[in-house]
């Protein structure tokens, strides 16, 4: 200030702060806002302070329809009715007469909540899983050009299946919310699945239960990801099978915990809801299988041998260090995952087909009616017939050599070789049968009614899958001389070795829920059952 005495200007510095700290207002919650009034209730078109409110107009304006709007921006904090002006309330109602008829067309997230706020008070569909198909759909057809619907959506939806009652949808969710659900949520899906006879675990749900962030990995981040989601299902299957055939209980019943739990949520967060419609809390009832260590140490290990042989399969380099799988699981895992991965890569147009000639067939056949002439001559002893016919036949034929004869069963075309009846046990009669459906008559089932009724279950729906040439094929592989055999079964039915097999271990994955046949044999573990065969007479 200046002083007048002294004809300059002087100055004084004055602290204007009080005592303590300026208090800091916090912003209010929104919820907050509409408790104290600070919404004001107005009427014509104003802004709405009430849910109820919210939904008594929402229910009145349930059939609102119009034919053609322009699309209006729109952004509110609390979107309702009350905060859009004219041409927003146009193009809301025709952008959801748009959604209603299954067309989605680009809008703003505000008009998408007031039409979620809907569907959760029970406005615009007569069933809840009506309304739950609505909202689900909605989600995910926003979901890419809309990601802030992630963090609401994921939430408001359990709380939607958990007060109708729809907790089997939970798997749906775990998908699209790409397996960020809650952990008591999560708990629920993969106990529901562990309990079924055959439980696919999908990767986004196995993720939360192992050790580390799988996402880190390097062969998941560089196209892995879509064979892990491939193959982890089938896999996890595979080895519950095996565990509840051999261990007496599935992954449920030996790492399963032993008690449930039960939390309260909150319901509907953040959302215009009228808690006097369901309440305004519900309680989630679960068991914690996320806290079972043992299920965690299983899940961490069975996807690290999941994802090492899946490396190898695709030359992926490196390896996943750490705890492994045990052996006779580990070993389990990667013989179905070499069968599934090479299914894998055989595509539709790359498949091999086998064409059969008819000529050759029939001639075959009828080369195959004589040996069996001759073999019946032989045995009565006529040499009328075995100088006769017979050697007519065999010098007409150039690919028969020279020194064969009738007598000779060593001589005989190849397509005619003979097996001795303990070759192939049961089998006594199958040497000479022709090359047609009646050569397979008899061979429907490897065990007789009183051997089937002492077999587990599964071995049951293994007996049932199988057709005649299945079971010819397995009495062969259980012969003394099981290359020739099976090579004898794959030419009377017109097929290869290889392609049998291929067959059998199919009806084994579906049926035993492991592979029959290892390097065309049965498997040691596996043979048991097939100690007291049907006599095939």
């Amino acid at each position: 200030m200046r002083n007048r005495d002294a004809g300059q200007l002087e100055f004084m510095e004055i602290d204007l702060r009080e005592e303590g700290e300026i208090p800091r207002v916090p912003i209010p919650d929104r919820s907050a806002l509409r408790q104290t009034g600070a919404y004001p209730a107005r009427s014509g078109g104003g802004i709405l302070f009430s849910e109820k409110k919210f939904v008594e107009e929402a229910k009145r304006l349930v059939d609102m329809n119009v034919a053609a709007a322009e699309r209006v921006p729109f952004m509110s904090y609390w979107p309702t009715y009350g905060v859009m002006d004219d041409a927003q309330r146009q193009w809301y109602f025709f952008w959801r007469s748009e959604v209603r008829q299954g067309r989605y067309p680009d809008t703003d997230l505000s008009y998408v909540f007031v039409h979620v706020y809907e569907l959760i008070n029970g406005i615009g569909w007569q069933r809840p899983e009506a309304g739950y198909g609505q909202l689900k759909e909605l989600w995910s057809q926003y979901q890419a050009r809309l990601p802030q619907l992630d963090a609401y959506m994921q939430d408001w939806l359990v709380d939607y299946a958990l007060i109708h009652r729809l907790d089997g949808s939970f798997g749906e969710l775990v998908d699209l919310a790409d397996g960020r659900l809650p952990a008591e949520v999560l708990d629920m899906e993969m106990c529901r699945l562990l309990k079924q006879a055959e439980p696919h675990i999908p990767l986004k749900l196995l993720q939360r239960y192992v050790e580390y962030d799988i996402t880190l990995s390097k062969f998941y981040r560089d196209g892995g990801r879509e064979a892990l989601a491939e193959f982890v299902p089938g896999t996890i299957a595979v080895v519950n099978a095996y565990m509840t055939r051999t261990r007496g209980g599935g992954i449920w019943e030996l790492y399963g915990p032993s008690g449930e739990k039960t939390t309260e949520r909150v319901l509907f967060r953040k959302a215009v809801y009228d808690d006097g419609l369901y309440g305004k809390k519900a309680l989630l009832t679960y068991s914690p299988i996320g806290e079972q260590p043992e299920f965690v140490r299983l899940a961490t290990q069975l996807f690290r041998s999941i994802e090492n042989k899946l490396r190898e399969l695709s030359g992926f380099r490196g390896r996943l260090r750490g705890n492994s799988l045990e052996p006779e699981l580990a070993k389990l895992v990667e013989r179905y995952l070499d069968k599934a991965y090479s299914a894998r890569q055989e595509k539709p147009g790359e498949r091999t087909i086998i064409a059969i000639d008819a000529d050759k067939l029939a001639v075959l056949q009828e080369e195959s009616e004589y040996v069996r002439q001759a073999l019946t001559v032989e045995e009565t002893g006529d040499p009328a017939l075995l100088e006769g016919d017979f050697g007519t036949f065999a010098e007409d034929q150039p690919d028969l050599p020279a020194e064969t004869t009738a007598g000779s069963a060593a001589g005989l075309h190849p397509a005619a070789e003979v097996f001795e009846a303990e070759d192939i046990p049961g089998m006594h009669t199958f040497e000479t049968q022709p090359t047609t459906a009646s050569g397979l008559a008899g061979a429907e089932t490897l065990w007789d009614e009183t051997t089937l009724r002492e077999l587990d279950e599964e071995w049951k729906q293994f007996a049932a899958a199988l057709a005649p040439r299945h079971v010819l094929a397995i009495l062969a592989l259980l012969g003394e001389q099981p290359d020739a055999a099976l090579m004898q079964v794959a030419e009377q039915c017109g097929t290869m070795p290889a392609l049998l097999l291929d067959e059998i271990n199919d009806v084994a994955m579906e049926t035993i829920g492991d592979l029959l046949v290892d390097g065309d044999r049965i498997m040691d573990e596996y043979m048991d059952p097939f100690e007291h065969v049907k006599s095939m007479r």
